[in-house]
């Protein structure tokens, strides 16, 4: 079986590196950046128009007909660009709620437990589980209209450590609930199966982080290669190679692990994905700004946008401690190694 990317998709990959350098570069970066995460509606069109949230729609249905692993490809260049907004909600809501696969609708997920919600000033709808909310409910509801109104007022902003996304903690009977009239029930796949939302979410999360991953190590080692210290690249430096060998070390085997989930959909896998590509992402960004040095912590480097997208996106769909736990349960009951007399002697 052969495991490495088709004709067709490396050149969907490329595609969208080149779409997202066109329409989303670093002075526009930079821009969002300055709005405090203002959801631009312009350049959520653009990617309606490309097929970014219809992708995995049926063809008969308007989308382009692809999958989960062409997903995942789509959205390691997001995490790569550090493109903002409810990505992976309004991909998940694409054929649900109306105008999501084309971009003109803007959806985000309540996923409960506590957890704030992201984009929710300038959402058109609110994706909700019924009873747990979007991790664990079996049933799927949308919010839109008066009640969506009366969502985003009851819900309060929260001080968010990434510039890029806002949020909001939604408080007293809406959390994990959603409202009792106006919302809609999804048909979609948390219904026919239960938690499908929640491993797709994570799984095209934890592209994400694969992408910020991986362009932490391109920026680490491009500083590396051009920075001098003492009459020398600072990439001569032993001490600074092992950083940049131990970023390549940890990004390959999430992407080997985010790739096989995407083929697999297996939750277990999935969880493990999530696992390595959140601490890829965290730990790169981490090293890359140690690597820049004191630049590396001003406002005008990057490198923090980075580091702070991939501490938010690692408590989104599937915390660590969640991903352990499935982990863990799935190596069965804890044995003891050793049994009768011979265990005592």
């Amino acid at each position: 079986m052969d495991f490495q990317l088709s004709d067709d998709q490396r050149a969907l990959r490329s595609g969208m590196r080149d779409l997202l350098g066109a329409v989303f570069d670093r002075d526009r970066m930079r821009a969002a950046v300055e709005r405090g995460g203002a959801l631009d509606r312009s350049l959520w069109r653009e990617l309606g128009a490309a097929g970014f949230f219809a992708l995995r729609l049926p063809e008969e249905a308007g989308g382009v007909g692809l999958g989960l692993p062409e997903a995942v490809l789509l959205f390691e260049e997001a995490g790569r660009a550090l493109l903002p907004g409810p990505l992976v909600a309004t991909h998940l809501a694409a054929g649900l709620v109306k105008g999501a696969a084309e971009g003109e609708a803007v959806v985000t997920a309540a996923e409960g437990g506590g957890r704030p919600v992201a984009d929710l000033g300038g959402a058109d709808a609110v994706l909700v589980g019924g009873g747990a909310g979007v991790v664990e409910g079996e049933r799927l509801e949308v919010l839109t209209g008066e009640v969506l109104e009366a969502f985003v007022a009851g819900a309060v902003p929260v001080r968010s450590m990434d510039p890029l996304t806002p949020l909001h903690r939604v408080e007293g009977r809406w959390e994990g609930a959603g409202a009792v009239e106006g919302r809609s029930a999804g048909a979609g796949a948390s219904e026919a199966y239960p938690g499908a939302l929640r491993r797709e979410g994570a799984l095209l999360t934890a592209a994400e982080q694969l992408g910020s991953a991986t362009r932490t190590t391109e920026m680490a080692v491009q500083h590396a290669g051009s920075r001098e210290q003492f009459g020398s690249l600072i990439g001569s430096f032993q001490a600074v190679k092992h950083l940049c060998a131990d970023m390549l070390a940890r990004t390959e085997p999430a992407r080997s692990a985010v790739y096989a989930a995407a083929v697999t959909g297996d939750p277990v896998e999935i969880a493990a994905a999530k696992l390595l590509a959140d601490e890829a992402a965290v730990r790169n960004s981490r090293d890359c700004l140690q690597i820049h040095g004191g630049m590396g912590f001003t406002w005008e480097a990057d490198v923090h946008l980075h580091l702070k997208r991939a501490w938010l996106r690692a408590a989104r769909w599937l915390t660590a401690a969640e991903a352990e736990e499935l982990l863990a349960a799935d190596l069965g009951p804890v044995r003891p190694l050793y049994s009768g007399s011979a265990a005592l002697g």
